[in-house]
């Protein structure tokens, strides 16, 4: 029996994070307490963007990535919302554009000046208002420049052309629950949603329809998310019966089974899985755990193979992820982290060693 056999060839199976030194850390940021299951944190090549606790309405922090450090109490802030905001995401075409949804119903698009905030920012460009309820999620079309999806809590899904302020899509009647996570697909054509009604959708925008959906695809009552993959597969993560966290990958074409589903363990807080299709690792952070685990999904089964854990001492309460032209490839790093404590925001870096 050749060695070959035992253990499996890949170029990430060493791939290790590292914390950055404290002078890189973002110190005394007093994050925000939402219980709201979203990343709190949003990053760019050029910003770190971190929902903060804010006295009577909602702001959040924009700091340049070189400005590290402790951060002053008085540091200015995007607050223009009248309520806490629960998202917030940058817009991929535009380093300085970024969008926030809030309680109190409002989608905001911000403008960020070229060196950052000097004095607090309380105009957005647009504001867009057609949820009833909190919008909970807003993420930028990956193709399309200018077309933001939002979701919230009146189930709704709208997509806005930001240019115009106004309405693309309204898809009403499609979630009979609250949605919990929406995600594009790469070229941007169909994008799929877990809802509390433990089912994932596939829906395509354009005519409204659901085009595929897996009813019960995590049995638990807790949170689960729903990402694409790069070949239009799709990975959830989410609770099983025993509420035990589990991770599963499925097929569009067919949803019956999923192709992988493994069990990580029982602790309680939601996973936040994030994806990078050039790798095809999937990072995935729980809330309030203190580790990152990745796993590479392959062809061949299980799919779904388990690469490494990285721990640290303190748990996360949110998790910034960079994209990749923000990382610096010649020191090998394949995924930038922001993870969020109480007081503070720590890089923390994933290298692929080379000899």
């Amino acid at each position: 029996m050749s060695f070959r056999k035992v253990v499996r060839q890949s170029k990430f199976r060493h791939v290790f994070g590292q914390a950055v030194k404290n002078d890189q850390c973002y110190d005394d940021i007093r994050v925000s307490r939402v219980t709201w299951d979203s990343t709190f944190c949003a990053v760019n090549p050029s910003f770190v963007a971190i929902i903060v606790e804010a006295s009577g309405g909602g702001a959040f922090l924009v700091l340049p990535l070189h400005k590290t450090g402790r951060i002053d109490k008085s540091y200015p802030t995007v607050c223009g919302h009248t309520g806490p905001v629960l998202d917030i995401d940058w817009c991929p075409h535009n380093d300085h554009v970024i969008a926030s949804g809030s309680e109190d119903c409002t989608v905001m698009v911000w403008q960020i000046p070229e060196n950052g905030l000097s004095q607090p920012l309380t105009e957005p460009v647009v504001v867009l208002e057609g949820h009833s309820k909190r919008v909970g999620i807003v993420t930028w079309h990956p193709t399309a420049r200018n077309v933001l999806l939002s979701a919230g809590c009146d189930n709704v899904v709208l997509i806005w052309n930001v240019g115009t302020a106004e309405e693309l899509y309204r898809l009403d009647g499609l979630h009979p629950d609250l949605i919990y996570s929406v995600s594009w697909s790469r070229d941007g054509s169909r994008f799929c949603t877990a809802c509390k009604d433990k089912s994932v959708r596939v829906i395509d925008p354009r005519r409204g329809t659901v085009v595929a959906e897996k009813e019960r695809a995590h049995e638990g009552a807790r949170p689960m998310r729903a990402i694409f993959l790069a070949d239009g597969k799709i990975f959830t993560t989410g609770f099983s019966r025993m509420s035990e966290r589990q991770l599963a990958l499925w097929d569009t074409e067919n949803l019956e089974e999923p192709m992988g589903l493994q069990e990580l363990d029982s602790s309680n807080g939601a996973l936040l899985p994030f994806y990078d299709p050039d790798t095809n690792v999937v990072y995935v952070c729980g809330k309030g755990d203190s580790s990152i685990r990745y796993f590479e999904i392959t062809e061949e089964p299980p799919y779904i193979h388990f690469l490494n854990t990285f721990t640290s001492k303190e748990p996360q309460r949110g998790m910034g992820w960079m994209p990749k032209r923000g990382l610096d490839v010649s020191k090998c790093e394949i995924a930038r982290f922001y993870k969020l404590h109480e007081r503070k925001c720590e890089p923390i870096i994933m290298t692929v060693p080379r000899k």
